[in-house]
C-alpha cells in the first residue's frame, strides 16, 4: 500500500529556507537541499519509495501548515513539546540535542546565573523558549517568521539582544565566528521529531517504519557522522520514542 500523502509519490515537507548548518542550508535554485535534516528525509523517503518536495513556509505557519493538510508533514527542528503535540503527531525521534546559549564576542556570561537583565532570544513557542524562561532575570525576547534563526543572530550581532539560545547543533560552531562567543550548553536532551497530521496515522506508521529501517541498517548514522562528526549519534538502543 502507498504512503497516506496528498500526491502519488511526494512526500511534501514543510521547513523554513535558512542558512544553518549543519542542519541546513539555503536551498538552491532548484529547491534542492543540502545538511543532516534533508539527508535524513531523503534516506526516509527512499524506503517508502517517495519523492521529498520542499514548502518553504514562516516558522510559525508551518504545523498549521501540517494541521491543515496544505503539506505532509514538518521536518525543520521540531523538538517534540507538548505545544506542538497538541498539533500534531510526532514520529520517533531522527535526532536528539542539547541547547546552546549563545552571547556576543567577549561577554563574560558563563551561566544561567549570568544572563540575570539579560534580553535572551528564543523561537516563539520551541524548546529553547521553553529553557529560556528558566533563567533566573533573564528577559526572554520570543523571535518568529521566515528566517528566524538568521534575524535571532543579526539581533544579537546588532545588540538587540544580548544572547539567543538554540540547540547545539548550530549554535556550537558559531562559538569560531568574530562575532559571537558560545556562554554554555544546557543538557536538555531534545528529541527532534517529524510531525504529521492526527487524522493521518497511516503516514506516521509509514515514517516510523522507514525511519527504524534506516537506524537499523546504519544509514542514519552515517549520514549523522557525515554533517556532524563532532556530536555523537544518540539513537539506537535506549533512546526512548
Amino acid at each position: 500500500m502507498s504512503p497516506a500523502t496528498l500526491s502519488p509519490g511526494i512526500l511534501r515537507l514543510a521547513c523554513i529556507d535558512s542558512e544553518a548548518p549543519p542542519l541546513f542550508n539555503l536551498a538552491d535554485g532548484a529547491g534542492h537541499r543540502r545538511g543532516y535534516e534533508p539527508a535524513a528525509a531523503e534516506l526516509v523517503a527512499s524506503v517508502l519509495g517517495l519523492r521529498v518536495e520542499w514548502a518553504f513556509l514562516a516558522w510559525d505557519d508551518m504545523l498549521p501548515a501540517v494541521r491543515e493538510h496544505r503539506v505532509d508533514a514538518v521536518w525543520c527542528g521540531q523538538g517534540i513539546i507538548p505545544e506542538r503535540q497538541a498539533i500534531v503527531n510526532f514520529s520517533d525521534p531522527y535526532a536528539v540535542f542539547d541547547e546552546t546559549v549563545l552571547v556576543r564576542k567577549g561577554d563574560p556570561a558563563r551561566s544561567p546565573q549570568d544572563l540575570a537583565g539579560y534580553k535572551v532570544a528564543a523561537i516563539e513557542g520551541s524548546a529553547n523558549m521553553l529553557l529560556a524562561v528558566t533563567f533566573p532575570g533573564a528577559v526572554p525576547v520570543p523571535f518568529t517568521g521566515e528566517d528566524v534563526f538568521g534575524d535571532m543572530l543579526a539581533a544579537l550581532r546588532s545588540g538587540e539582544v544580548d544572547a539567543m539560545v538554540d540547540d547545539d547543533v548550530v549554535t556550537v560552531p558559531l562559538g569560531d565566528d568574530p562575532a559571537y562567543d558560545v556562554a554554555f550548553t544546557h543538557p536538555t536532551g531534545n528529541r527532534w521529531g517529524v510531525g504529521v497530521a492526527k487524522d493521518n496515522p497511516f503516514l506516521l506508521a509509514d515514517l516510523n517504519a522507514a525511519l527504524a529501517a534506516v537506524v537499523a541498517d546504519g544509514r542514519l548514522e552515517r549520514s549523522w557522522r557525515q554533517w556532524m562528526p563532532q556530536l555523537p549519534f544518540p539513537l539506537g538502543a535506549g533512546v526512548p520514542a
